[in-house]
């Protein structure tokens, strides 16, 4: 296992993230439930009776060193999600942060930019990462929102890059943060958490 892939946890005002666990089973079943996240054609989010095994999954991939897989927790303590670093390539020091899904209940809060905080300054200032990537359907409007609000820029489509669980063909829409525009990026990210609303 590299170290882009050792354990580690993550602790802001508005989330914390913990290394996944069995233990978040029954946590992850009710966090995925709120919301019917699953129903979302473009996007794969586990079922609460499907939660176990995208546990083990992620788990498996945890051990061969290519996952990094993270439960979220809410400023209250509750599970309000899953979000990993994936694709993890050692040799040349990229992540991609993906495989993120949030309870209805945090999403447009000031959870997910503080959960990319963490991941990204992790990634950049304690793994020295030269890259992260961020991947998601290119019909996938709110993610790709989400993921242009941080910062990152559009590498390119992958087109019919993956089948999706339903048969039809995803193109998939890549971007990244490159560790010089990390300073800008934290910065950024900062003032989106610390703005008056």
């Amino acid at each position: 296992m590299s170290g882009l892939s050792a354990p580690v946890s993550l602790v802001g005002r508005y989330a914390r993230l913990e290394p996944l666990s069995q233990a978040h089973l029954a946590g992850l079943q009710q966090a995925c439930a709120d919301g019917d996240l699953h129903r979302l054609w473009y996007t794969a989010v586990p079922t609460a009776e499907g939660m176990a095994a995208e546990i083990e999954r992620r788990l498996t991939l945890h051990a061969s060193g290519s996952m990094l897989p993270f439960t979220v927790f809410d400023a209250e303590g509750r599970i309000a999600g899953m979000t990993t670093y994936m694709n993890i390539d050692a040799k040349h020091r990229r992540v991609e942060i993906g495989s993120t899904w949030y309870a209805r209940r945090v999403q447009r809060s000031g959870l997910n930019t503080e959960c990319k905080l963490m991941l990204l300054t992790h990634a950049f200032e304690t793994l020295d990462c030269i890259a992260v990537e961020f991947r998601t359907h290119r019909l996938n409007t709110q993610s790709r929102r989400a993921i242009e609000r941080l910062g990152a820029q559009l590498d390119g489509i992958l087109r019919a890059h993956q089948r999706s669980p339903d048969g039809t063909l995803r193109d998939t829409a890549v971007y990244s943060i490159t560790a010089a525009e990390w300073p800008t990026i934290r910065t950024h990210l900062r003032w989106q958490l610390e703005r008056p609303r």
